[in-house]
C-alpha cells in the first residue's frame, strides 16, 4: 500500500466510521495532503506506507516551518490544527496498518493564547431577539422565523448547524430535543416554554407545506435556511443596536452556558447540555463567569 492509498482509506475511516462532518473531513484531509506533498517533494519520490514509519521529528518540524512561510503562511492556531491532523493520520496508520511512528509525538505545536468564550449578556440577547421580531422590512413569517431561531440558539445552547438540522417531524417541540452534534454524538436538550412558543408562532405563520423529513426553518423562497442567513441576521441586528462585531450567532450558545453557570448550574450538567467531549472545554465558562463577577464588583464597589 502506498501512502496515498493509506490517505484515501483514512478519509473513508473518518467519514464512515468516525462519522466526522464533511467540513472536518475536508480540513483534516487538506492538512494531511499538504503534508504528504511536502514529504514527496522533500524526498524526491513517492511515499510507500512503510516510509511513513521513518518520518523523523526533523522532517515534521521542516514541514511546519514551511507552512509558516510564504504568501499563504498559517497562523499559529491553523498550524496547531495541521499538526493535530497529522497526528490523527499517524495514529490511524499505527492502529489499522501497524505502521507506528513515535517521532510525531515529539514535535510540539506553537503556543496558543486560549481565548475565553464571548457570550452576549442577558439584556443583549433579549434586545437582539426583540429587534428580530420587530423588523418591519420582512414578512411576518420571516420575523417569526428569525425570532424562533435566535430563541432556540439561546434557550437550548445549540450550534447553528444543529438548530438548522431540525426537521418538520420534530415539531411541535416536546419537552426535550434529541440533538446530534459534532462527531455524531447525540445528546438530550431540555426545551423551554419560550422556545416552544416561538417555534409554534413561526409554524403558524409559515406559508409553505413541508414534508416531515424537510428542514424546519425555511428561507424566503422556500428553500432550507442557511447558516449564512443567520450570521447575516445577527450582523444586521448588532449594527442596529451598536454592539461589537464579537456578537455572533455562536455567542448565544456561549450565553446559554454562562447564564446557566451564573445561576448555579452544575458544570458537568452544562457539559452534557452543550455536548462537549471534554470537561476542560466547558471549564472555560467558569473563567468568563469569574471575569463578569470581577467587572461587576469593580463597577459597584466605592473603591472600584
Amino acid at each position: 500500500m502506498s501512502a496515498r492509498q493509506a490517505y484515501a482509506a483514512w478519509l473513508d475511516h473518518l467519514t464512515l466510521e468516525r462519522r466526522a462532518s464533511p467540513r472536518t473531513v475536508r480540513a483534516y484531509g487538506d492538512n494531511v495532503l499538504a503534508y504528504l506533498n511536502f514529504l514527496e517533494t522533500h524526498r524526491g519520490e513517492s511515499l510507500s506506507l512503510s516510509a511513513l514509519a521513518e518520518i523523523s521529528a526533523a522532517d515534521l518540524r521542516g514541514y511546519l516551518a514551511w507552512r509558516r512561510q510564504g504568501e499563504h503562511a498559517l497562523a499559529p492556531r491553523s498550524l496547531s490544527q495541521a499538526l493535530s491532523s497529522i497526528r490523527a493520520f499517524h495514529r490511524y496508520l499505527d492502529q489499522r496498518h501497524g505502521v507506528a511512528n513515535a517521532a510525531v509525538d515529539l514535535v510540539r505545536g506553537p503556543r496558543l493564547k486560549i481565548g475565553l468564550p464571548r457570550p452576549v449578556s442577558e439584556d443583549q440577547a433579549r434586545d437582539l431577539i426583540t429587534q428580530a421580531a420587530e423588523d418591519t422590512e420582512r414578512d411576518p413569517w420571516e420575523t417569526a422565523r428569525d425570532e424562533a431561531v435566535l430563541t432556540l440558539l439561546w434557550g437550548c445552547g445549540l450550534r447553528i448547524s444543529e438548530a438548522l438540522s431540525l426537521r418538520m417531524s420534530d415539531a411541535p417541540l416536546s419537552a426535550t430535543l434529541r440533538i446530534t452534534g459534532k462527531g455524531g454524538k447525540t445528546r438530550i436538550v431540555p426545551v423551554l416554554d419560550a422556545v416552544r412558543d416561538a417555534i409554534g408562532v413561526y409554524l403558524d405563520e409559515l406559508p409553505f407545506n413541508l414534508a416531515p423529513d424537510e428542514p424546519l426553518f425555511r428561507a424566503k423562497r422556500g428553500g432550507p435556511l442557511s447558516p449564512r442567513h443567520v450570521q447575516g441576521l445577527v450582523q444586521t441586528l448588532r449594527g442596529r443596536l451598536g454592539l461589537s462585531d464579537r456578537v455572533t450567532p455562536h455567542a448565544f450558545r456561549h450565553a446559554f452556558a454562562t447564564h446557566l453557570l451564573g445561576a448555579g448550574a452544575d458544570l458537568r450538567a452544562i457539559q452534557d447540555l452543550l455536548g462537549h467531549a471534554s470537561l476542560s472545554t466547558t471549564q472555560r465558562y467558569t473563567q468568563v463567569d469569574a471575569a463578569g463577577l470581577l467587572a461587576a464588583y469593580q463597577a459597584a464597589h466605592p473603591k472600584g
